[in-house]
């Protein structure tokens, strides 16, 4: 029996409709791109310095030594969270009037009493800034981003419920209005506590947005356009909504009216609904058959192809729902002892190239050179690395693409800590080099998961990999806040994590050319760092049937 993509074969590949579709559906992810990342420049850290209150009438030379000096990164700086007591400098200043004079280091300290004063040279306002997130406060900054991917990981859960329930068309719709709406509530937090609770909703729209546009191109496009869908265009997509944010902030210095501006972008997208149509396979599924038959007619008019006379026979919609509304639970993944195998080493390699990936896209603060363009370039060299991820795809090995790429990121990243601090530009290029690469394998994660699981719970376990990779978003933005106390160690770290994935993803079977698998018992078979498959399987088309009937192939182990 024929399932929906033969059915609906007429249609053709890469037709008119289907451009629309791609070219819509990609720019729906946009604003995905800045959404999460604009915690880079709303909670920027800028210089700060206890204030010293304008009542203690001290001359101008004791003001300036009212501060601490301290090492921090091989520097002798002012100190960010102590300052000397004032009663003993008011005491001092009226005995001494001048305090080279004195021994300042037998001089007892005390924290930042009075609060503390902010550099505007780059920033107007930040959240640091705004609610003194700064010393004793200095982990409520990241803490408030990874409250935010608490939300995407709330949201993945209920995602794909939501949109089985009331359709892609509506769960994209809402969530890209959640989104929008909530970004502009934000900016009206009157507190740090408020400003997190609206950053855990935030969470969930954007990443129920993205797997709705996902799943819902993924329906709408045929076989041969997926991969290309999720690469070059929902990868593209997201990667100049990233490149967006630096550039608008670059011109808007306060946090409030940088997150009203971005937020402004979701209203462009209100006449796509009258553009993007609802996934007729989902219409199939809950019996609204005309619905979806008048989108097919659509589809081909606007192709210019000819509908066959009877779109769906009743057989024919009775294997479409078969085929997809039959569900199998999680415990499916840890069945047997090849699947298990396969499902432990899949959710590491997806949790640290989570971890790795926002490490890096937090991490600009920490680079040498203008945040701005660090942000600009982090965000550029993701367009090359989506395209490299189809190249790949569509010409080599799954299993040593993503190795491959792992493994050079993984060693970029640990070399940098080599670099000598006059050719600091030089690291600044390898964390550029290890983006590109981790881009590159999480893009390539993605085609690799749903080919190495079955039919049976191919969805289920691209889902769990995706609930589970939000672990590593939600540690992530700690990575990059190890940086304050060494400025190598987030690199030490995600380097090391990074080449012990590459090494697991060599235990994983390969998936290249190889027809999908239905069952469990289909799989390719793990065994230690090569791939066996006792049975291969392909389809091969009957010559006097026109069906394609699935050959088995008994090999010896490869």
């Amino acid at each position: 029996m024929r399932d929906y993509d033969e059915i609906t074969a007429f249609l053709g590949e890469w037709g008119p409709f289907q451009k629309m579709i791609f070219s819509v559906l990609s720019l729906s992810v946009f604003p995905n791109g800045f959404g999460g990342l604009s915690i880079v420049f709303v909670g920027g850290i800028p210089e700060h310095r206890c204030l010293i209150p304008g009542n203690l009438n001290l001359s101008e030379a004791w003001l300036n030594r009212t501060i601490p000096l301290e090492q921090k990164r091989g520097k002798l700086q002012h100190s960010q969270c102590r300052r000397y007591r004032l009663d003993v400098i008011r005491n001092l200043s009226a005995t001494f009037a001048d305090p080279d004079s004195i021994n300042m280091s037998e001089v007892e300290q005390e924290p930042c009493l009075d609060g503390w004063e902010y550099s505007k040279d780059q920033y107007i306002s930040t959240i640091v800034s705004e609610w003194d997130l700064v010393c004793t406060n200095d982990w409520k900054m990241p803490f408030s981003m990874s409250i935010y991917f608490l939300g995407v990981l709330t949201g993945s859960f209920i995602s794909g419920v939501l949109s089985d329930g009331f359709g892609r068309k509506a769960i994209l719709f809402g969530t890209m209005a959640v989104q929008t709406g909530f970004n502009m509530l934000q900016v009206l937090s009157p507190n740090w506590e408020i400003f997190c609770l609206v950053n855990f909703l935030i969470g969930i729209g954007q990443i129920s947005n993205y797997v709705a546009a996902y799943v819902l191109g993924s329906e709408l496009l045929g076989k041969s356009i997926r991969i290309a869908y999720s690469t070059l265009g929902v990868g593209i997509s997201y990667a100049c909504g990233y490149m967006f944010l630096p550039l608008v902030a670059y011109f808007i210095r306060s946090w409030q009216i940088l997150l009203f501006a971005l937020s402004l972008v979701g209203l462009i997208y209100i006449p796509l609904w009258w553009l993007i149509p609802e996934s007729p396979r989902w219409l199939l599924l809950k019996g609204k058959v005309q619905e979806s038959e008048a989108i097919l007619r659509y589809a081909a008019k606007k192709n210019r192809v000819t509908l066959p006379e009877i779109l769906f026979s009743d057989f024919q919609l009775e294997d479409v729902k078969d085929k997809n509304v039959k569900s199998f639970t999680v415990t499916r993944l840890i069945k047997t002892r090849n699947i298990r195998g396969i499902t432990i080493i899949n959710l590491i390699v997806w949790i640290i190239l989570a971890i790795g990936y926002y490490g890096l896209s937090l991490n600009t603060p920490n680079l040498h050179g203008d945040d701005y363009l660090n942000c600009f370039f982090s965000a550029a060299i993701e367009i090359p690395a989506n395209i490299a991820a189809w190249l790949f795809l569509q010409r080599y090995s799954r299993k040593f693409s993503l190795s491959g790429s792992l493994f050079l990121c993984g060693i970029v990243l640990f070399f940098v800590q080599l670099i000598p601090p006059n050719i600091s530009i030089l690291a600044t290029v390898l964390v550029m080099v290890g983006k590109f690469a981790n881009t590159c394998a999480f893009a390539i994660i993605y085609a690799y998961t749903a080919e190495l699981y079955p039919t049976v719970v191919r969805n289920t376990g691209v889902g769990v990999s995706l609930m589970v990779s939000r672990i590593g978003s939600i540690i992530s933005p700690y990575v990059f806040f190890l940086g304050v106390y060494y400025e190598f160690l987030p690199y030490i770290l995600m380097g090391s994590l990074t080449v012990f994935s590459a090494t697991l993803v060599l235990l994983l079977p390969e998936t290249v050319n190889i027809a999908l698998p239905d069952t469990i018992d289909q799989m390719q078979k793990m065994k230690g760092f090569k791939s066996t498959c006792n049975k291969h399987y392909y389809l091969n088309k009957n010559e006097t049937t026109g069906e394609n009937n699935m050959v088995v192939i008994k090999t010896q182990d490869i």
